[in-house]
C-alpha cells in the first residue's frame, strides 16, 4: 500500500511522514522528490524547467520505483509529495493502480495565512520564494479537484504527530 502525503509547503508533509512511518506496521518512507532529484543531475541537463514534475520521465519513475520497492519489501511506503497538476497525480495513481497497489491519499492543508506564517518562519529551510509561490496553485487544484480525491487532514490547528495520529488511525481503520 501507498500512503501519499499531498499538501503545499508547509503544510507539515515532511514532518508528518517522518512521524506516521513508525506508527504503521512494516512502513518506509520514499520521498518521490527524490526521484526529481536523480533527473535533475543527468548531465548535460534535461530541457529547463522550473519543476521537475514537468519532466515526462519523473512520473513514471515515480510509479515504477515505489513498485519495485514494495515488490522488493513489502509493507507500506509513505510518500510526502506533493502534486498539484491533476493529470499528473491521474498519471501516477494509475500506474500504481494498474500494479493492483492501494493508495490512500491525503492531503494535509491549512489555510493560507497558515502556510505564508510556516514558510517565512521555517527554521530549516527558512522563507523561500519558490515555496511562496505554489500557494496560489495549491488554492486553485483544492478549490477544483484535490480536495475531492483524498481524505483532507486540516494542519491549521494541530501538530504534525496529530496529523500522522489522524492518518494512521484512518488507515489502520481505528
Amino acid at each position: 500500500m501507498i500512503v501519499w502525503l499531498n499538501g503545499t509547503h508547509g503544510a507539515g508533509k515532511t514532518t508528518t511522514s517522518a512521524l506516521l512511518q513508525p506508527m504503521l506496521p512494516d512502513a518506509r518512507a520514499l520521498d518521490a522528490e527524490k526521484v526529481g532529484e536523480v533527473l535533475m543531475d543527468i548531465t548535460p541537463g534535461l530541457p529547463a524547467t522550473d519543476n521537475f514534475q514537468h519532466w515526462e520521465p519523473w512520473r513514471p519513475l515515480v510509479v515504477e520505483t515505489a513498485r519495485r520497492v514494495l515488490e522488493f519489501t513489502g509493507g507500506t511506503l509513505v510518500m510526502p509529495m506533493t502534486v498539484l497538476v491533476e493529470s499528473y497525480w491521474r498519471e501516477i495513481s494509475d500506474g500504481l493502480t494498474k500494479h493492483g497497489i492501494p493508495i490512500r491519499h491525503f492531503v494535509l492543508h491549512a489555510d493560507q495565512a497558515t502556510l505564508r506564517e510556516r514558510i517565512q518562519n521555517d527554521k530549516v529551510l527558512g522563507p523561500s520564494t519558490f515555496r511562496f509561490a505554489y500557494l496560489e496553485p495549491y488554492a486553485d487544484a483544492a478549490r477544483t479537484w484535490l480536495h475531492n480525491e483524498a481524505e483532507v487532514i486540516d494542519t491549521t490547528d494541530i501538530t504534525p504527530g496529530q496529523a500522522a495520529q489522524q492518518i494512521a488511525a484512518s488507515v489502520l481503520g481505528r
